[in-house]
């Protein structure tokens, strides 16, 4: 009696896309998904973050050795 049924979100959900429009909810979802990677690869939750910044960090060392050597 008191809940929220599956005709009361049906009837919401159609309100929210009449208000805002598809292009503007799908834009939406694609900043919130970006906002989520970008949090998660901070965090260094993300495998594939780890590996990218281990490999970026050996690359940006790798200059330095070789100079170190020419001396």
């Amino acid at each position: 009696m008191g809940g929220i049924g599956i005709w009361q979100l049906v009837i919401v959900l159609l309100i929210v896309v009449m208000l805002f429009g598809t292009r503007r909810l799908k834009g939406l979802g694609s900043d919130v998904g970006e906002a989520i990677k970008g949090f998660r690869s901070s965090m260094g939750n993300e495998p594939g973050a780890q590996a990218a910044e281990k490999t970026s960090l050996e690359v940006q060392a790798e200059p330095q050795r070789s100079a170190d050597s020419k001396h």
